[in-house]
């Protein structure tokens, strides 16, 4: 059985969908954020010492890092992996990484900038220059595409969900973007995206 350990509004949400997607059984252990700094809570360090979240246990192994884990179960299960076109292919692997590695830091520092307030004054304009930066960027990526590998679902598109829904919410991906706006509502659309959903409960960036 697989066990997901899964934080409130939290990246985790990303690996239900897969999960979906691949119409595995597994269970679900939920946890909640600290009310005061929005952390996930100690009791994930008994799981992993990064106390981060998700974790994934399968056979007796605890998995960490949402690419991480995404590459393990579409190579154990074979199917959402990187396409056999090599074009499709390279698409498919800069964007599991690029997620995490070029996406999220920017966006982690406007949730940093808006928590400050006035202080966060003189950041937030070169913050936001550089997430309109990505958001054109993948726009423009998405002008070809219905997916960010080609012509189906893979991975890539389940690790690039997090960080849009999340730029969607908060930090000025909207409209002007209808590229990502369309991609976003194909995610949200499938059958698979709503029962991870129901089964994760409350996720802040469902739009």
């Amino acid at each position: 059985m697989i066990t997901v350990h899964h934080l409130e509004n939290s990246r985790s949400q990303r690996i239900l969908w897969l999960l979906e997607e691949l119409g595995l059984e597994y269970e679900i252990r939920r946890y909640e954020r600290d009310p005061k700094t929005m952390r996930a809570p100690s009791d994930l360090k008994k799981v992993h010492p990064l106390g981060k979240s998700p974790l994934v246990e399968e056979d007796a192994v605890v998995l960490a890092e949402s690419g991480a884990i995404m590459e393990h179960l579409v190579a154990r299960h074979g199917r959402f992996g990187a396409p056999e076109d090599p074009v499709l292919a390279r698409h498919h692997h800069f964007y599991m990484h690029y997620a995490e590695g070029s996406l999220m830091p920017p966006l982690f520092g406007m949730l940093i900038v808006n928590k400050l307030g006035l202080l966060g004054m003189p950041a937030r304009k070169p913050v936001r220059g550089m997430l309109a930066e990505h958001f054109a960027f993948l726009d423009r990526e998405l002008a070809g595409r219905k997916w960010f590998a080609g012509p189906d679902l893979t991975a890539a598109d389940m690790m690039m969900s997090f960080p849009l829904e999340a730029s969607q919410a908060r930090a000025g991906l909207d409209d002007r973007y209808p590229n990502i706006t369309a991609w976003l509502k194909r995610c949200h659309d499938r059958p698979a995206y709503q029962r991870g959903l129901e089964r994760g409960g409350e996720y802040a960036y469902a739009g």
